[in-house]
């Protein structure tokens, strides 16, 4: 099973953006998003450093609310 990790883009610089989740920042590649329009304050799913999808604030929301739900059960 494959996690892709919704984060924030902080800044974008060629293909690379620098992204924040949760506090934890991570220097994250736009290189399989080419074409697409991203720019900082947009939320992408990333999956081994790599951005794979741009979604809604919402959705990024709805993912971490699943990702708690999932941890607090394992508890």
């Amino acid at each position: 099973m494959c996690l892709a990790v919704p984060m924030q883009i902080k800044t974008i610089t060629d293909f690379q953006c620098l992204c924040e989740a949760r506090g934890i920042e991570r220097e994250v590649s736009l290189f399989l998003m080419q074409g697409e329009d991203v720019a900082p304050g947009d939320f992408v799913l990333v999956h081994v450093g790599y951005a794979i999808q741009k979604v809604t604030e919402t959705e990024a929301a709805e993912s971490w609310e699943l990702f708690d739900e999932i941890l607090a059960s394992n508890a």
